[in-house]
């Protein structure tokens, strides 16, 4: 730092980033700390009230003594110390492990004065700083007896291939979504997500809302579904959905037929489980959606890029906003372990030989995919085609195939009718939300039977 800027800096007297101190005094901590908190500072030691320098004597005591108190800070503050003929200016750089606090509390930089934090700032920037998760927050609410939904839990363990040969209770502790406490089994906020009757009445805004629009602009809705169920559940029926208004072709290869929707359905199901993975369910007022336009398919979340995450670093780095639910789903076949998802998304995009996909991000993180068909082909190709011959179009045929053959397995169902493995799932899904068929037994020696003696003609 020059004469000059020293003299206009004296001549400008303290600021948001300037501190003036005439001695040596251990309150000096709580200025290092309101200074990491905002957005670094310098602090003046020699300087008087008047904005005129005093002087002080440095020695290697004084700069041990400033150095400690720097370290003694939790956590510890860097800072450096420039040395001037009869003053010193310590340098106080922004935290990158914020909030932090010294000795006798939390201080925050506002204006020219260093302020103790409130209980509610702390917290906000504890929030801001992704220190505290909110899928690890015990829900004190819930009441495992009465909210837990013992059916979500069965179909997670099925589509996760867990094993049942421990309790309930104690796969739910290894799953790391409940512990006891006196006694009494306390879920987190993931398990409240994935395995309450009603996850909605602890978090209102936990819901997935899917709409299909007329044009490119949201005035005229043609469809439209708000999941209001489990993570998991909201997943596999956003899918569905999807399926159900995307533009569906087939291609024969060998004798055998490929379903070829207008954007790769696993680009789609990456694209949403991030969604629901990496959304941010702090933020009040906003849902995940996925709204199908003329042009474009957009799946956004509240919640821009994570803390730790820079645009440079999207799609080469990971960071898990809420590592319990990116946990729990990467127990399914919708998540792989390794690897970005981004990365997979781009390249079922690229194989595809389509344009895109576009990533936004700011207070949401939207994905944007380009349509081939348009909503005319997305309702009569999507709908018509996509239904009567896609997921929807076999679903009479498996009706019937249940109805002749009780307790039979999904693979077998779908080598009979000649139907793919990911069209079977979709199909037993639909058939399962309409309450028309039920699992019954073990997930190894089960199968499927109707719920409804009706004659499917």
């Amino acid at each position: 730092m020059n004469k000059k800027q020293i003299k206009f800096i004296l001549a400008s007297g303290e600021s948001y980033k300037i501190e003036f101190k005439e001695n040596f005094n251990k309150n000096m901590a709580c200025d290092m700390v309101a200074f990491v908190n905002a957005s670094g500072g310098k602090i003046f030691l020699g300087i008087n009230d008047k904005n005129q320098i005093s002087g002080i004597k440095i020695t290697n005591k004084l700069k041990s003594q400033i150095q400690n108190l720097a370290r003694n800070c939790d956590p510890e503050i860097k800072i450096n110390l420039e040395k001037r003929e009869n003053f010193l200016i310590i340098h106080v750089f922004e935290g990158i492990n914020k909030p932090y606090k010294c000795s006798s509390g939390f201080y925050l930089r506002q204006g020219s004065n260093s302020q103790k934090m409130t209980r509610n700032e702390i917290i906000e920037m504890a929030l801001e700083q992704g220190k505290v998760k909110f899928d690890e927050q015990i829900c004190q609410e819930f009441n495992f007896k009465s909210d837990f939904d013992q059916n979500k839990f069965d179909h997670y363990t099925k589509e996760a291939q867990i094993s049942n040969l421990l309790k309930t209770e104690d796969i739910l502790i290894n799953l790391n979504i409940a512990h006891k406490a006196n006694k009494t089994l306390k879920f987190n906020n993931a398990g409240v997500l994935f395995f309450a009757k009603n996850p909605q009445r602890f978090f209102v805004d936990a819901v997935m809302d899917c709409a299909l629009f007329k044009g490119n602009d949201k005035v005229e809705v043609l469809d439209r579904k708000v999941f209001r169920t489990g993570l998991l559940e909201q997943l596999q029926e956003a899918i569905i959905f999807c399926e159900k208004h995307l533009n569906l072709r087939y291609e024969f290869k060998k004798a055998r037929r490929e379903e070829k929707y207008e954007i790769p359905i696993r680009a789609v199901e990456e694209a949403v489980v991030n969604s629901l993975m990496h959304r941010d369910y702090f933020f009040k007022g906003a849902h995940s959606t996925i709204y199908l336009f003329n042009d474009f398919l957009e799946i956004s979340n509240p919640g821009g890029l994570a803390k730790g995450l820079s645009k440079k670093e999207f799609g080469k780095k990971s960071v898990r906003r809420n590592p319990i639910i990116a946990d729990l789903f990467s127990r399914t076949k919708y998540v792989e372990k390794v690897g970005s998802g981004v990365k997979r998304i781009k390249n079922a995009i690229k194989k595809a030989g389509l344009k895109g996909p576009k990533f936004k991000f700011g207070s949401f993180f939207d994905i944007e995919f380009i349509r081939n068909g348009g909503v005319n082909g997305g309702v009569n190709g999507g709908v018509n085609g996509g239904v009567n011959g896609g997921v929807n179009g076999g679903v009479k045929k498996v009706e019937k195939f249940i109805q002749k053959n009780p307790g039979v397995r999904a693979n077998l169902i779908a080598s009979n009718l000649k139907i793919s493995q990911r069209t079977m799932e979709r199909i037993i899904g639909l058939l399962k939300k309409e309450n028309k068929i039920e699992f019954k037994g073990s997930f190894k020696t089960g199968g499927y039977y109707f719920i409804k003696n009706d004659k499917i003609s």
